[in-house]
């Protein structure tokens, strides 16, 4: 058995449909568990509609014409989908009604996207003579806790999951699972989304909960890069990464799987592979616990732009505890997150979002510090091997050196695994390019 996990732009029309069930068909034999998000920019619309309806106007036209026009090209009976369509209009009538949304309400809300694609999808492989069966994932035991919008689930579900898969893996029952992505359902019976890749969490855990050969993430390039092919053409694919490296590259903006998808897999040390939907003979990138054989000195360069980078130095400081407690303390009251960090006895230099309202926090840091505040500049992290991190960062600074960029902080996590360094975002690109050369031409 394996799963199979499309998101929503691979599901956005009739044309991106019947290409992704050519290939859960030419993996039929497999045994695949098919996991799927909303069709393109659904839940976008939907939100949109609640937006509306807040105001006072109820209206589902868009959704229902995507899905209606999309339907009738494949084909296929909408009876269930129509049945989604009214209950929706009902909700958006009663939030018109309020003139609010709760969290409870939107995640309600959002679940009709996925609720209709897996319909769609499930009926359009039955049209083609492929056993498919839909299933909302509270109906293969999926059960979360009550924190709407970023629910986790609750540890019943490794059992749940195989009482209600079992058949199929088994061969008593062949029609495959068709199931949503980022929807779950509480002890009480809510809906529930389960957050940020939520549909990567869902395929990572209906993969170990079913021990399944391997979980199939497909996107539209060759696997994993070795950097975003937009700033490197020469950007290749890398064969083989482990689950601390695939974390750490979607920590620092690499578009693989959400690092809290990766905890169900560790768990079982199930392998999750990164496929490309328009190459599907390519191998892609495999995911696992260690290398197979002999480990990369420098795996993948990534780049997050737009960050703060914030200096703060206290001599008062300098042999007295608390310092950093002070400092996190203040991040922590005012609901900060910190990104990449470096330290001395009496300074700390760390980068924070940029989007984030800095002022409260800033105030409350100078009655004990001298703090400084650059924006416009960007984290470039080098995944890498840490047992050769004196010839990476020799070889590195030295090409960067050379061409005249100046790093202005640097940082090697705690994993091992990620070198960090700060530059000006202007020169995150041209960074890139030149570690890019440096370590793979």
């Amino acid at each position: 058995m394996i799963v199979m996990k499309f998101g929503g732009s691979s599901v956005a029309n009739a044309e991106r449909i019947k290409h992704v069930a050519s290939i859960i068909k030419a993996y039929q034999e497999k045994r695949p568990a098919v996991v799927l998000s909303a069709m393109g920019d659904t839940t976008d619309h939907l939100l949109e509609a609640a937006d509306k309806a807040v105001e006072g106007v109820v209206d589902v036209a868009g959704v229902a014409k995507l899905h209606e026009d999309t339907a009738a090209e494949l084909g296929i009976n909408i009876e269930t989908i129509q049945a989604l369509l009214t209950e929706l209009k009902q909700l958006l009538t009663g939030i018109s009604m309020l003139k609010e949304i709760s969290k409870r309400s939107r995640d309600y809300l959002v679940s009709f996207g996925e609720r209709m694609s897996v319909r769609m999808m499930a009926a359009y492989l039955e049209s083609q003579g492929i056993p498919a069966r839909f299933y909302d994932a509270w109906d293969i035991g999926i059960v979360s806790d009550s924190n709407y919008m970023s629910a986790e689930l609750l540890d019943e579900v490794w059992e749940n999951i195989p009482a209600h898969l079992n058949d199929y893996k088994n061969g008593t029952d062949n029609h495959i699972p068709i199931v949503t992505g980022f929807i779950a359902k509480d002890k009480k019976g809510n809906i529930t989304t389960l957050g940020r890749g939520g549909s990567d969490l869902t395929a990572t855990m209906i993969g170990a909960a079913m021990r399944a050969e391997e979980v199939q993430t497909w996107k539209d390039v060759d696997g994993i890069l070795t950097t975003d092919p937009r700033v490197v053409k020469e950007a290749k694919p890398v064969p083989e990464v482990t689950y601390e490296e695939a974390q750490e590259l979607a920590m620092f903006g690499a578009q693989v799987l959400h690092p809290r998808s990766m905890l169900p897999v560790r768990k079982t040390g199930t392998p999750v592979r990164v496929k490309n939907s328009y190459n599907i003979t390519s191998p892609g990138s495999i995911i696992v616990e260690k290398h197979n054989g002999k480990v990369p000195p420098v795996c993948a360069i990534t780049t997050v732009k737009h960050i703060t980078l914030i200096d703060i130095v206290s001599s008062r400081m300098l042999g007295a505890a608390g310092f950093l407690a002070h400092i996190f303390n203040n991040f922590l009251k005012w609901n900060i997150s910190i990104d990449v960090i470096a330290t001395s006895e009496v300074s700390v230099s760390l980068t924070v979002n940029t989007k984030a309202d800095l002022t409260g926090l800033i105030a409350d840091l100078e009655q004990a510090s001298q703090v400084s505040v650059r924006k416009d500049k960007a984290i470039v992290t080098i995944i890498c091997d840490a047992a050769h991190s004196s010839a990476i960062l020799a070889s590195g600074f030295d090409a960067l050196a050379d061409e005249g960029i100046n790093v202005q902080m640097i940082s090697q996590g705690a994993s091992k695994v990620n070198i960090s360094m700060i530059v000006d975002d202007d020169e995150a690109d041209r960074t890139v390019q030149i570690l890019h050369n440096a370590y793979f031409s």
